[in-house]
């Protein structure tokens, strides 16, 4: 199986399709990409059987971009999982804490370890494009003054050292992943475990169509467990909601999607899986 994930071996992305879909590199091929569209062209264009992408974190909240892609294209979510975050300084073989200046990581990261830069006014945090990569960068370049902040498995996956583990100003950091696949995938699983659905929909521009959309998912008999807005490129002021919903049968789920319909004038469901 070959799994798009955005960012670099190594990268929390990486440990989350490890921990969805088995460690052994025998059967899983990751597949790293520079930017989250590519990963999703890659998942359309049958490059690859899947994708893994983060889309909330508990401490930082909703990934954007990631609700657009699914939304824009053709996938679905097949799965979820949840990946507790740890946050580690990371750099070249022999190199001392002591002589570190500058770690490097992704931007999130950094601002989720502002109390060891406090702690540490020497070292200057330096924003990178992904946290795996900064570790990567370290050592393909040979920085023996430099660091990045990453997973475990960066410093395993290019042979660095941990200086620090478990720099993250919160203990309880966890990021929600989604498996995406084409929509054509066929269903993986058993389908008497599905309780979770992830929907889009657009309502028409009136007072009170939001209410009535939402009491209709409460009539269906489902419960709202996150509801989300994003802005309608091109009509200012307009926006699609994308809501997770808990269901206890798929008959619920079908009345809550036909209840939709008949309230809205956008519905897509972007998937159907098992809550994490």
């Amino acid at each position: 199986m070959r799994i798009a994930i955005q960012g670099e071996l190594g990268s929390n992305s990486h440990m989350a399709a490890l921990a969805m879909l088995g460690e052994s590199t025998d059967d899983l091929e990751i597949v790293p990409c520079s930017v989250s569209a590519e990963v999703i062209e890659r998942v359309v264009d049958g490059s690859v059987d899947g994708a893994v992408l983060p889309i909330e974190n508990s401490l930082h909240g909703s990934v954007a971009e990631h609700y657009d892609l699914l939304l824009e294209t053709q996938v679905r979510i097949e799965r979820e999982s949840l990946l507790h975050i740890r946050h580690n300084v990371i750099a070249m073989p022999g190199v001392r804490f002591e002589d570190i200046r500058r770690v490097m990581s992704h931007p999130v990261a950094l601002a989720q370890c502002r109390r060891f830069f406090n702690q540490h006014r020497h070292i200057q945090a330096v924003p990178f494009y992904d946290t795996a990569g900064s570790v990567k960068h370290v050592m393909e370049a040979g920085l023996r003054d430099a660091a990045g902040i990453a997973p475990l498995l960066a410093a395993q996956q290019y042979g660095a050292e941990v200086l620090r583990e478990g720099v993250e100003d919160h203990a309880a950091n966890f990021t929600r992943f989604h498996l995406i696949v084409h929509d054509a995938t066929p269903e993986r699983g058993n389908s008497a475990e599905i309780d979770k659905m992830s929907l889009a929909f657009a309502i028409e521009h009136r007072p009170g169509t939001l209410v009535a959309a939402l009491e209709q998912l409460s009539v269906a008999g489902v419960d709202l467990s996150k509801i989300e807005s994003r802005p309608v490129p091109g009509s200012p002021w307009e926006y699609v909601f994308y809501v997770d919903v808990r269901f206890a049968g798929k008959e619920s789920a079908d009345a809550a999607v036909a209840a939709l319909r008949a309230h809205c004038r956008m519905v897509k469901e972007l998937g159907r899986y098992v809550a994490a």
